[in-house]
């Protein structure tokens, strides 16, 4: 799709996300469900844009019409790196990580790594991330590479 381009409907976004390879993980559009993150609400012929993180929901931003609340979502997701990143390596072995990059290399599949201290400080986990539609040829290495124990 043209970089001008601007969806003006739910639809229209939830398609323009899954066809970009966006994930989902962060975003409700057009009614999926997450743990944490942002969405698109209605209520009283309003359209809101809120927040949601274990449980709780607040309403940020409301708009008027269909075509502004679409607008902003989409600026909004466009800019968030996280909107467009997939975790194809996770584990406390960094040996392990080491070979999936240099299998991303190999490939020449752009990614970016980071450690967390999901099991505790003494403990941390390695992820490596794939961003976009690279997803489509790297989710067999998921397999080996992503192990949470």
């Amino acid at each position: 799709m043209d970089s001008n381009y601007l969806p003006k409907t739910e639809i229209e976004l939830e398609h323009w996300t899954s066809e970009n390879c966006f994930n989902f993980n962060s975003y409700s559009i057009n009614g999926n469900s997450i743990y944490e993150g942002f969405g698109i609400d209605k209520s009283g012929g309003l359209y809101i844009w809120y927040y949601t993180e274990r449980g709780q929901k607040d309403n940020l931003k409301y708009f008027k019409t269909e075509n502004e609340i679409i607008e902003y979502a989409f600026n909004q997701i466009k800019s968030d790196k996280w909107a467009k990143t997939h975790c194809i390596g996770f584990s406390t072995d960094i040996n392990k990580c080491t070979d999936l990059k240099s299998e991303l290399q190999k490939m020449n599949i752009e990614f970016f790594e980071d450690k967390i201290p999901y099991y505790g400080i003494d403990k941390p986990v390695y992820r490596v991330f794939v961003l976009g539609c690279d997803i489509q040829k790297t989710e067999h290495l998921k397999d080996k590479y992503y192990t949470e124990k």
